[in-house]
């Protein structure tokens, strides 16, 4: 089944038309928006548009078709398969996963109890984030990542909508299979919001390679230290750090021998060393390896790569040559 086709079904009857009208290649649709009374929106190629009763993508909010409470209902109804009790742990995170990896961020009444969210009703906004599997995109950075045959800690510093996903996705999946120059070895990943394997039903839709062991929605402080204890990874992957739990955590699995390849928010190195949590992390030269991206062009687009010293060994455009 082609992207565009297993996307448009879960979708209401009257959406699914508009969206199966929109002359666009769903390859590179990053989010499709439904609010209640609101604009049908797109995310297509890092751009917003609106999107006409007639399927056209406008940047006129006057052209935009306005979903309805109905369509709403029963856009969810199709994505849980009419069972959102199914979805009822997920949901607490605010989001669902459905069949293809995607990931249907919602926003509603929450109801809370002693122990925290119990779950949510009176959804009124839906975020459907597409899964885009890139199988090759991280090829160019992988020799940046091994030194002696070892590979380095390394982060990942990207803006929102730039694909770090997509390249830790590929990274994970090389360092796993392994090529004619390096051995496949173990990777555990902690995948908090299935973002990454875009577990469905506990079997990852994306391609993580073959020597990936996976939590599913998992916190990945706590993730990090069950998989070293437990599956014994030689690499540990997790997306989005940032609390003072993941600074421990990170620090546990590195002190334990594990290497770690992590991604954040940012736009620079000078941009994480604003973040208080984070700042530990650069000053005392803990990562290794610093990839920098950017919003030019395609997703994961790689702009610059440092090492722990602070020394450039790629710029986008140049030729410069890996230590």
């Amino acid at each position: 089944m082609e992207k565009k086709d297993e996307l448009i079904k879960i979708f209401s009857k009257n959406i699914r038309e508009i969206l199966m009208k929109v002359p666009v290649d769903f390859e590179q649709v990053q989010e499709i928006r439904l609010r209640v009374h609101a604009p049908l929106l797109m995310v297509y190629n890092n751009r917003e548009y609106y999107i006409s009763q007639e399927g056209r993508l406008s940047t006129y909010i006057n052209e935009a078709y306005i979903v309805t409470k109905n369509e709403l209902r029963e856009t969810m109804e199709y994505m849980s398969n009419y069972s959102l009790y199914a979805f009822e742990e997920e949901m607490k995170q605010g989001f669902i996963t459905i069949q293809g990896g995607h990931r249907i961020g919602i926003a509603g009444k929450t109801i809370v109890d002693d122990c925290g969210i119990r779950t949510m009703k009176f959804i009124s906004f839906i975020n459907v984030r597409m899964s885009h599997q890139i199988k090759g995109c991280a090829t160019e950075v992988i020799p940046y990542l091994y030194e002696q045959g070892e590979i380095l800690h390394t982060l990942i510093i990207s803006p929102p909508r730039c694909g770090k996903t997509t390249l830790l996705r590929d990274l994970i999946r090389q360092i796993s299979n392994g090529n004619e120059v390096h051995e496949g070895i173990t990777v555990g990943v902690i995948d908090e919001r299935s973002e990454i394997g875009a577990c469905y039903q506990g079997v990852p839709q994306n391609d993580l390679g073959i020597r990936t062991d996976i939590l599913d929605c998992c916190p990945k402080a706590k993730g990090m230290m069950m998989l070293i204890r437990t599956m014994s990874p030689r690499v540990i992957a997790v997306d989005e750090i940032g609390s003072r739990e993941d600074l421990e955590a990170m620090e546990y699995v590195m002190n334990c021998g594990c290497k770690l390849i992590a991604t954040v928010h940012g736009s620079s190195i000078e941009d994480i060393k604003q973040k208080p949590v984070l700042r530990k992390l650069v000053q005392e030269r803990i990562f290794e390896r610093y990839i920098i991206l950017n919003s030019k062009g395609r997703i994961g687009n790689i702009d610059q790569i440092y090492d722990n010293r602070g020394t450039q060994l790629y710029l986008k455009g140049s030729k410069y040559v890996c230590s």
